[in-house]
């Protein structure tokens, strides 16, 4: 068994962030990942994928985008490089091909079982991230063998789905660019909609992330949140990044030809049941919006900067053409596949500590555990707004980085 002081869990940017930080402050420590560093952005994405971030939001501990895009969007390749650069520039201590089987308690520490040998820790950084598991409703088992079920983690391009229409469940940022783009490939296409937060892509000549770092809306902490589980909880936005900048929402996938329905209820042999939502999520997504821009608007007004970006913009809710059916009978309608862009799950077969909750979710305040030198890192709003973000990981790393340091001293940390 190899003693280690510190073990994260994870090479993806969290991971990373996190092993940035942790050399920094002089911890000795490993890194293990069960396939290669940025293993997800390798091979858990389809291929016209960029980032929802600009390249220049793309900040990590000790490193940020140099090259001659900033205000572009990575694909998928280039996230890769991005990531690897930046595990090479400090020379990341990366075990790669390690999968964890087990993390137990030894001692004051841990024994973490992997499949290339074992490890004893005094702390481990749990950085697996927050896309684990793609999700998929318990009903689709209901659903005939001849119809296609596809989840984002296994979608590379139309080309591989089978002839004939398509019904996307979901309209976050996934499930909008799927049906966007499988419907440009000819397919007919059916989105069922539930909650979701429409964007622009652009305001006021700046990207909607501009505007969301200049308003510190991605630094909010948890403690500045009205309700912190609800916030943890938002869909996420509906925002795609192409070089033209486009916004996609569902009025632009509607002047498209995507049809638009409910959110996707229940199953009864090939008939998929809908429900009558449709018209209240858009209502309040594009109320959300418009308080969104009102305060986008009094910020440029009030800190002296609306002589720089562009005028305001009219907010033009979404309204609709026709009203929303109540089931789809997929054989009939000729939908040979049905894409589950219904968000994720995070699965730890392997941790044998009591830090699960019932949904199966790692109980933490901000990203310590229950257990005394158990942390996570890379979940969605573990410590700020920001925190699953490539943008966000560093700023939880460090404060993660310096509790680990207090344990080794014996005291407590202050983060």
């Amino acid at each position: 068994m190899q003693f280690v002081d510190t073990l994260v869990i994870g090479a993806g940017q969290a991971g990373l962030a996190m092993s940035r930080c942790l050399r920094d402050r002089g911890v000795e420590h490993v890194v293990l990942e069960r396939g290669r560093v940025a293993e997800r952005w390798r091979s858990e994405r389809w291929d016209s994928l960029r980032l929802l971030t600009p390249n220049w939001q793309s900040r990590l501990p000790g490193h940020r985008y140099s090259g001659a895009e900033p205000d572009s969007y990575m694909t998928m390749p280039e996230v890769v490089d991005y990531l690897d650069g930046y595990a090479r520039s400090f020379a990341a201590p990366v075990e790669e091909a390690t999968s964890v089987v087990s993390l137990g308690a030894l001692g004051s520490g841990f024994r973490v079982g992997t499949d290339r040998g074992s490890f004893e820790a005094r702390s481990v950084v749990i950085a697996t991230g927050y896309c684990d598991v793609p999700f998929v409703p318990p009903f689709a088992a209901a659903l005939p063998p001849d119809v296609d079920q596809v989840v984002p983690t296994r979608y590379r391009n139309p080309g591989e789905l089978a002839a004939g229409g398509v019904l996307v469940v979901g309209a976050s940022a996934t499930g909008v660019q799927l049906a966007d783009e499988i419907h440009a490939s000819g397919r007919p296409v059916t989105l069922a909609v539930g909650r979701h937060t429409r964007l622009p892509r652009v305001y006021r000549g700046r990207d909607i992330l501009w505007w969301f770092d200049a308003l510190g809306l991605f630094d909010e902490t948890g403690a500045e949140v009205f309700d912190l589980e609800l916030s943890r909880r938002q869909p996420s936005l509906q925002l795609v990044g192409r070089p033209d900048r486009a916004t996609l929402d569902l009025p632009a996938l509607e002047r498209r030809g995507v049809r638009l329905v409910g959110r996707a209820k229940g199953v009864d042999g090939a008939t998929v049941s809908l429900a009558d939502d449709l018209v209240a999520h858009t209502a309040a997504a594009d109320a959300r919006l418009a308080r969104l821009i009102l305060r986008i608007d009094a910020f440029a007004a009030a800190s002296g900067i609306a002589a720089e970006v562009g005028t305001p913009e009219p907010f033009r809710p979404f309204v609709w053409p026709a009203e929303a059916p109540s089931s789809i009978d997929l054989r009939a309608e000729g939908i040979r596949t049905v894409v589950w862009a219904t968000g994720f799950r995070r699965r730890y077969p392997w941790l044998e500590l009591p830090v699960l909750d019932a949904r199966g979710e790692i109980r933490h305040s901000g990203g310590v555990t229950p257990v005394p030198g158990l942390y996570v890192i890379g979940l969605n709003f573990l410590r700020r707004r920001k925190s699953s973000f490539i943008d966000g990981v560093g700023d939880d790393a460090r404060a993660l980085a310096g509790y680990i340091v207090a344990r080794r001293r014996g005291g407590r940390a202050v983060a």
